[in-house]
């Protein structure tokens, strides 16, 4: 075969899709078949030794005993009417002539494979259609691999367009070593992959009604007479809580589905819908999840207002239980006759008496609370004060503490100079800003 006739063969062929013009597309769908091949070694040696005509002189050209038989798939696809794609797998049985290696002492798999185009003639709308083929590969014989280029021709004969018969001739050229030149001649059957649909008849076009004109088909519309949203399948939704109107008890108020489009209830209408509100039936605030704020003494007075949650007592005195006015008073005596050394937090003697009556007091009433403060003159530095006052309010709280009163009952402040009640500018007065004051 003369290489250099290739290119005007390939011009001639390209200009026959000329010939006719199809109203139709015939495209071929993916197709899968096999192949019974013949590979030819001593036609394709004997040419390039001896010329064409040697070789027809010789009879070497096309003899079957020269020639090796073997197996192999084919895949079709098309691209367009007239150009497929073709990939094959090949398989033979063979003694492969290598050049330059030495003959191999049994047959061996001589595995080839190609990729390439169909150039048809004509389209597969035809019985048979010849073609051009070229394509790129490669092989592999025992250890060694190649590179190999096929160009060939072949004719194609269509089966209802549902399979195919190739017949094929293809020269293929070595493009590396450790390949020969060599004929292959093939008979492939190929089928389709996915068997051609028929058309359906066309479907008769329905007559399209809108009545609300909101752009949703009166079909497909659960509110045909009312524009509405596509999403609520035509209906309107006034409030736009996403409720169409027709399942919206409140139409004018979002709500949520749970109540049929109403917001969640707020019974006592203390602000705090219903959901949150532990007391839905009676006004609260939102720190008590919606109930009053607590009184747990009954006494009127919330608890957070209330200085003795537990104890009921008037609002006058902060809720908690008017003390007796006696006992105020013998608690204000005692203070009066509490006394201590001089410069000193000790406490004399003649104050334990009042000190007991005090602790006899707070025993009696475990409800009382009692606060010790403790005051000086201006007589000493304002630091030297302070610390004498804490410490006379604290000799306090200890003999007290001493004398049964549980020191959670007793609060000790030392004030210093910083609240006289009369002037340190007299004996008297400053005699009197030296003091220790309880209050229940």
């Amino acid at each position: 075969m003369n290489c250099k006739l290739t290119p005007l063969l390939f011009l001639l062929f390209f200009a026959s899709f000329n010939v006719q013009a199809q109203d139709k597309i015939y495209k071929k769908s993916s197709a899968l078949g096999a192949t019974f091949l013949l590979n030819d070694f001593t036609s394709a040696s004997s040419i390039r030794s001896n010329g064409l005509p040697g070789t027809i002189e010789a009879g070497d050209l096309l003899k079957l005993k020269n020639m090796t038989p073997g197996l192999g798939i084919i895949y079709l696809d098309g691209i367009s009417e007239h150009v497929d794609f073709a990939g094959t797998l090949q398989g033979s049985l063979l003694n492969y002539p290598l050049k330059d290696k030495p003959d191999f002492s049994n047959d061996k798999l001589l595995l080839e494979a190609t990729a390439g185009l169909h150039l048809k003639l004509l389209s597969d709308k035809y019985a048979f259609t010849p073609y051009l083929d070229v394509n790129v590969g490669f092989s592999q014989y025992d250890k060694y691999f190649a590179a190999i280029l096929p160009l060939g021709a072949g004719l194609q004969f269509n089966i209802a367009r549902e399979a195919f018969i190739l017949l094929n001739s293809q020269y293929r050229i070595p493009v590396t070593e450790n390949s020969s030149y060599h004929f292959n001649h093939s008979i492939s059957v190929v089928a389709n992959l996915v068997p051609k649909k028929e058309v359906a008849p066309p479907v008769p076009i329905p007559v399209i009604t809108d009545r609300d004109n909101d752009g949703i088909l009166d079909s497909l519309d659960a509110c045909p007479d009312s524009a509405g949203l596509a999403a609520l399948q035509g209906c309107p939704d006034l409030d736009g809580d996403g409720i169409a109107n027709k399942d919206d008890k409140c139409v004018d108020v979002p709500g949520i589905e749970k109540y049929q489009g109403c917001p969640i209830p707020d019974t006592d209408r203390d602000g705090i819908n219903d959901e949150e509100d532990k007391c839905p039936n009676i006004p609260g605030v939102a720190r008590y999840q919606g109930c009053p704020v607590p009184d747990a003494d009954g006494d009127g007075v919330n608890d957070e207002e209330d200085k003795c949650p537990n104890e009921a007592g008037p609002a006058t005195n902060f809720g908690c239980p008017v003390i007796d006015v006696v006992i105020v008073e013998r608690i204000n005596k005692a203070a009066q006759n509490i006394f201590f050394a001089t410069g000193s937090s000790k406490l004399l003697a003649k104050s334990f008496k009042s000190l007991k009556d005090v602790a006899q007091i707070m025993q009696d009433n475990p409800s009382y609370m009692i606060d010790v403060d403790g005051h000086t003159d201006n007589t000493g530095g304002d630091e030297l004060n302070q610390k004498l006052s804490e410490s006379r309010a604290n000799s306090v709280r200890q003999y007290l503490s001493e004398n049964g009163v549980a020191d959670t009952r007793m609060i000790a402040t030392g004030y210093g100079e910083t609240k006289p009640i009369e002037d340190n500018s007299s004996a008297a007065g400053r005699a009197k800003n030296r003091r220790v004051e309880m209050h229940l």
